[in-house]
């Protein structure tokens, strides 16, 4: 059999191993998070696209997507009453639909470029908005969607963290020790609900969004001319290690998978 055939086959099939999966990714409207979304619905889920401010980019993401079902959710960066009932009141509403979640994406998170040796400019208070939203928020989501999550009885979990997190290098130190908090509780979570739920960090370095205002591509360039791939990491690498996450690493959890061009060797 012509071999071409035989991969167009394969791909095709491929393309639909999430079909009756139901995949919810906070941050969704951009960058990593609405390349999640993308490849998620191209293989057949039905995917939760999680806003912050960008209504109107997770409207027009979802106006895009193959597939029928996605709809999108305001799920709030910061944490307070307001965000704890858009959330229970969205998890209401899928328990509804279809009882359950089988995949979750975090993706949401803010920073700020500040230099590690610039006290005044890191405040205590933006210290904890910045641990707030990327790792506190972070654990308000899982909690809200652990029910659904245990409902699916094969679901994954996918917090999107940074190198960050183990080298201490960042756009600021804030960032770094919410990622680190971020990589403990994924064990943490692993550990405890191990039945029936799988929890994996994805843990990339610079990535070429405007997720850090103020960085540039030729910055990023630069960067990557000096890791042993001579590349930039794209949000579609991270949505793709993703994937890999929910579809090969059966057996994974708990555990950081690292995918920054060598940039930590």
């Amino acid at each position: 059999m012509d071999q071409s055939l035989v991969a167009s086959a394969a791909s095709r099939a491929n393309e639909q191993h999430l079909n009756g999966h139901i995949a919810v990714v906070t941050g969704g409207s951009s960058g990593i998070g609405a390349a999640c979304v993308r490849l998620l619905a191209a293989h057949g889920a039905r995917v939760v696209i999680g806003y912050n401010r960008g209504e109107a980019r997770a409207e027009e993401l979802r106006a895009s997507l193959p597939g029928e079902g996605h709809r999108c959710a305001h799920i709030p960066l910061e944490r307070d009453e307001a965000s704890d009932a858009a959330l229970s009141a969205l998890t209401a509403e899928l328990a509804k639909e279809g009882g359950k979640v089988d995949v979750l994406v975090n993706s949401a998170g803010f920073t700020q470029r500040i230099a590690h040796s610039d006290l005044d400019s890191l405040t205590p208070e933006l210290f904890d908005r910045i641990l707030s939203a990327n790792a506190t928020g972070t654990y308000s989501v899982i909690r809200a969607f652990m029910p659904l999550l245990r409902e699916s009885r094969d679901a994954v979990v996918i917090n999107i963290s940074s190198v960050s997190a183990f080298t201490g290098l960042g756009s600021n130190i804030a960032y770094c020790a919410a990622k680190a908090a971020t990589d403990t509780m994924t064990q943490s979570f692993a550990r405890a609900f191990g039945d029936g739920i799988r929890f994996l960090s994805v843990s990339p370095a610079s990535v070429d969004t405007d997720f850090v205002a103020g960085r540039n591509r030729e910055e990023l360039q630069s960067k990557a001319e000096k890791t042993p791939l001579g590349r930039i990491v794209t949000p579609e690498d991270v949505a793709s290690s993703v994937l890999a996450c929910i579809t090969h690493l059966r057996t994974a959890t708990g555990a950081r998978i690292v995918i920054d061009g060598g940039h930590t060797l």
